[in-house]
């Protein structure tokens, strides 16, 4: 059971002492969640405003860490028709690039479901499953795993940050 002063819906303390597998995946569940909660709560154009010289936005960032999730966990674990690994650099600006048709809702949707595939591809394999990967030689789901915590959490700090100049709102959660 866990003590009254520890929140039981923060995943990384529930798997302070949980096999490498659940520590990994709680914490990037929960940069996840970050991303999210910086996202909603926004107008579509709150969330597509810049603020800063490059084309990040709250939204922006949200469409990209969908395309990241695809990219990295389906498309090199266990692609299926359509999926594509992209590596270009304007591959890299284009997915923040927001169209008129992205919305709060449709990006908040389109990166859980992203999310979603992910877990369930990441599901089916062990720690130490190694695939090719165009640039980097070899990677296994233990390394896709740290560097989508690095990449999701960079990115919730740059949203957090982006919707404090939004809207005033504050906190990583």
């Amino acid at each position: 059971m866990a003590e009254p002063s520890i929140d039981p819906t923060l995943g990384p303390v529930l798997a302070r002492t949980g096999d490498e597998r659940a520590v990994l995946e709680s914490f990037l569940d929960v940069h996840r969640g970050v991303v999210l909660r910086k996202l909603r709560g926004l107008s579509d154009a709150e969330a597509a405003r810049r603020m800063v010289p490059s084309v990040t936005t709250v939204a922006g960032l949200v469409k990209h860490l969908a395309l990241v999730e695809r990219n990295w966990f389906p498309a090199l674990l266990a692609p299926e028709p359509g999926d594509v690994y992209l590596t270009s650099e304007q591959d890299a600006v284009l997915s923040f690039t927001l169209d008129e048709q992205d919305t709060v809702d449709g990006l908040a949707e389109a990166y859980e479901r992203a999310c979603a595939r992910s877990r369930a591809v990441a599901a089916r394999f062990d720690l130490d499953h190694v695939v090719p990967h165009p640039q980097l030689g070899e990677v296994s789901l233990r390394w896709i795993l740290v560097h989508l915590i690095e990449e999701t959490a960079r990115h919730a700090g740059h949203a957090d940050i982006l919707r404090e100049l939004t809207d005033g709102e504050t906190g990583a959660f």
